[in-house]
């Protein structure tokens, strides 16, 4: 019987209310929007994304890979880029690698794209921050970095950052830097550089929101030979940072460690070391997390190599859990009630794989906020707005990717406050609830069909609208919403999303798609305007 016939006969017999039961029992799970109970609230910029550093500076940064690369495997991608892939990254091919321009954060195009996400964090940080020298000058910056420094970011660069997250209403997250030329003679971090920008970002009437101190310090933070970095160094210079930063700027998020890779590769050095060694001080626990590396890197070992195979996977999905659990058990030791932050995520280190940029990333986009959100992580900062594979928007066209509509919709529809939407009794369709916003009593259903196979139904007993997202291919760079597909308006505006009525009854979620449900007339009591 088709949905449509489904959802005549439950209108027609709606008086009956045992057949109109008999007939939801049929679907593969049920919902309860009214009383979907509370299990805990995130931060109002819960979804957030990073502008590297490097981007702002201009650097060599990941070469987005070729049109159409949508490879399945390290094989496969060094077919679809005509490269051998290195041994190392220090022997890596300038196609692993492309020097790009400063970014223009005074673009219209990619600013109205930006403020749709709002409000929200951008976190301007990544490995080159770390040896970044601020030219605290009008003057013309030096041809090359001064010693002990990588890159420099200009006066100009710095407020195009500022006037951005004041115009899009997107607070900074950064970090300082930690290189040899920031040390004094014992090697001892000095705030000299933080000081400088902090003022400098004073004196435009802008803030830096939060911070770390550096980019993924268990990986080192490109000190150079001059300083041979360890646990005990990142201690030392923790404890010089801290109450200079609380002098310095009181109201600012103190995050840490901010480590990378941890839970599934062995570093020398890990956050419970940080931690044990730099004592209390932060005011929230971050955690970077990256489920796999990108093709690109396949040189660094095959433990953390997936494929576009496995996208849709369980083992897949679950690692976003993994991950968290692992650097959870870390906060509970070492600052045990303190906030979580992802500030760093994206489908694969290394700029992203090939199919991050097409719509088959959006099942993990959307599911790893659905449960990061359950569990209570408080901001997750995806990697990156506009630049490689990982981006919400390609860097060459500032064309939206789907996972950037997806992230449209989530702000538009998903709260701060979460709920418990129950099981959907099929381990191929994952369900999240939230908060309507915008709509006292309301509740926005998340229903995330991972079976590409077949399709599922889903009961849901009061009238909602509907907001499904699918592709004619999971590996175009096109997706659809209601069969419509989603594209800028042609001044480069995002369009208003609109959802379809959806009645009373069995939904049906079609294979390999993502629906949005508002429950507008839910009246859940958490979701009340005195919650």
């Amino acid at each position: 019987m088709s949905l449509l016939v489904r959802n005549g006969i439950i209108a027609a017999l709606g008086s009956t209310g045992l057949l109109v039961g008999c007939l939801l029992g049929q679907a593969t799970g049920g919902l309860a929007p009214s009383t979907m109970p509370r299990v805990g609230k995130v931060d109002d910029r819960f979804q957030s994304y990073n502008v590297e550093m490097v981007e702002v500076t201009g650097g060599r940064f990941w070469a987005p890979y070729p049109k159409g690369a949508a490879a399945g495997s390290a094989s496969s991608a060094t077919s679809s880029n005509q490269t051998v892939l290195p041994q190392s990254l220090s022997a890596a091919s300038e196609d692993m690698f492309a020097m790009r321009p400063p970014i223009d954060l005074y673009d219209a195009r990619l600013r109205k794209m930006a403020a749709a996400l709002a409000p929200a964090y951008v976190r301007v940080s990544g490995s080159w921050a770390n040896a970044n020298y601020f030219h605290d000058s009008d003057d013309p910056a030096p041809a090359t970095p001064p010693k002990g420094f990588n890159g420099v970011l200009t006066r100009k660069q710095w407020k195009g950052v500022v006037d951005f997250s004041r115009a899009v209403d997107a607070k900074i997250i950064s970090s300082f830097a930690g290189s040899d030329g920031v040390r004094d003679a014992n090697g001892v971090w000095t705030p000299a550089e933080a000081q400088k920008i902090l003022a400098y970002t004073k004196s435009l009437n802008g803030e830096i929101a939060a911070l770390e101190l550096f980019n993924e310090p268990n990986q080192g933070v490109g000190t150079g030979q001059g300083t041979p970095y360890n646990a005990a160094v990142y201690g030392r210079d923790f404890k010089v940072f801290l109450p200079f930063i609380r002098k310095a700027a009181p109201t600012m998020v103190v995050l840490g460690p901010g480590s990378s890779g941890e839970e599934s590769s062995t570093y020398r050095m890990k956050s419970e070391d940080l931690m044990a060694t730099s004592g209390p001080g932060i005011d929230a626990f971050s955690y970077h997390f990256y489920g796999a590396r990108a093709v690109r890197c396949s040189f660094r070992g095959p433990e953390k190599q997936t494929s576009s195979a496995q996208a849709l996977s369980e083992d897949w999905l679950t690692k976003t859990d993994q991950a968290e659990a692992y650097y959870r058990k870390i906060r509970d030791q070492y600052g045990p009630g303190k906030p979580v932050w992802l500030t760093e995520t994206g489908g694969a280190s290394c700029g992203g794989n090939p199919w991050n940029a097409v719509f088959l990333d959006t099942f993990r986009y959307l599911d790893q906020l659905g449960r990061l959100a359950k569990r209570g992580v408080q901001v997750v900062a995806h990697n990156t707005l506009a630049a490689s594979d990982y981006a919400l928007i390609d860097q060459e066209t500032l064309a939206p990717r789907p996972n950037y509509w997806s992230a449209v919709l989530w702000r538009k529809l998903m709260d701060a406050t979460v709920l418990d939407a129950g099981s959907s009794g099929s381990d191929s369709v994952h369900l999240y609830a939230h908060c309507l916003r915008g709509t006292n009593g309301g509740v926005a259903v998340l229903a995330i069909n991972t079976d590409a196979g077949a399709a599922h139904e889903l009961a849901i007993p009061l009238q909602a609208d509907r907001y499904t997202l699918t592709a004619k291919d999971t590996m175009d760079t096109r997706v659809d919403l209601n069969g419509a597909e989603l594209k800028l308006t042609p001044g480069g505006d995002v369009p208003a999303l609109t959802g379809v009525p959806a009645p009373s009854g069995v939904q049906t979620l079609p294979p390999a798609s993502i629906s949005f449900f508002a429950v507008r007339q839910a009246n859940n009591a958490a979701c009340r305007s005195a919650r």
